[in-house]
């Protein structure tokens, strides 16, 4: 599998619940935190779901 590193953008305040949740489960919660994932469908789901608050980068 390919590995992404996942930037938070944008904040997650006034942002569903559900947003939220998904942010947390990608190990997501404060502006400029990158982390770095498999690329699964189950990550590149929760990746469209949040796209407009982070940005994907191919590693």
């Amino acid at each position: 599998m390919a590995k992404v590193q996942i930037t938070q953008t944008r904040s997650m305040i006034k942002r569903p619940e559900t947003q939220q949740r998904t942010m947390v489960a990608l190990g997501l919660g404060k502006i400029n935190k990158a982390v770095e994932v498999e690329l699964t469908p189950q990550i590149a789901g929760m990746i469209s779901k949040v796209n407009h608050l982070i940005t994907v980068k191919e590693l």
